[in-house]
């Protein structure tokens, strides 16, 4: 029953990602750019969690740990360059 529910997840996860990038793509602003970015790193966490699961492992789960650190980082620095031109000070 795990193993069903596991596959659904992985399923409604990827399409989300892939729906995703093609948001980051076609996104008409740098705005939804941003967005879609910051919604696709959700999408890979929400993905390495369910994998951890899958395999019965708990290094995926530090390794999302460290992708979400890494995304947010990101996230805020793109959304600095974009209304300031600069990311340090």
């Amino acid at each position: 029953m795990i193993a069903a529910a596991l596959t659904f997840a992985i399923a409604c996860f990827s399409l989300g990602l892939v729906l995703t990038l093609w948001r980051l793509i076609k996104g008409p602003r740098h705005s939804d750019r941003i967005l879609a970015l910051d919604t696709m790193v959700i999408n890979a966490i929400a993905l390495l969690i369910l994998l951890g699961i899958w395999l019965g492992t708990s290094i995926f789960f530090e390794v999302s740990l460290l992708f979400a650190l890494v995304g947010f980082v990101s996230t805020v620095s793109y959304c600095r360059f974009l209304l300031r031109g600069d990311i340090i000070e």
